[in-house]
């Protein structure tokens, strides 16, 4: 079968945080292991939202928020106790109702990348149980950012 392949397109990119790997996210072979990585990138997901105005308790008031429909992550080096890791986020390839958030994750102090990986999501109204249309004001913001 042949290996995962991730193109992200650099244009896409239009945040960034850093997170510092915690005692308690080292795995059995003494790196951060592969679950605490989806949770970093999920922390970081959360924050792009909050920092375009979507945060987490917006949801709850406003009943639409994203739903996640797929992960694919590469690995490309390992991350140790106490690396500080930049992990930048974008979205690429919208539709009517979803695309592709996108994670470049890089080890600070020497600009390692550690792994690569791609989320797809819909818009999601959580009371109707139902999909719905990318909010025009997020297809808006992000239009500039997108691959064409």
């Amino acid at each position: 079968m042949p290996r995962l392949q991730l193109e992200l397109p650099e244009e896409s990119f239009c945040f960034s945080t850093t997170f510092r790997v915690r005692m308690s996210e080292i795995n059995a072979g003494n790196h951060l292991g592969n679950d605490r990585l989806i949770s970093l990138i999920s922390d970081a997901r959360t924050l792009f939202l909050c920092h375009y105005g979507m945060p987490p308790e917006d949801v709850a008031n406003s009943r639409h928020g994203t739903l996640i429909t797929d992960l694919a992550t590469i690995y490309k080096a390992p991350a140790y106790f106490n690396d500080q890791l930049l992990i930048e986020v974008g979205v690429t390839d919208l539709n009517t109702y979803g695309g592709d958030f996108i994670y470049r994750i890089t080890r600070k102090h020497d600009a390692r990348v550690i792994a690569l990986a791609k989320n797809g999501f819909v818009f999601f109204d959580f009371v109707a149980s139902k999909v719905v249309e990318v909010p025009t004001e997020f297809k808006e913001r992000f239009s500039t950012h997108l691959q064409h």
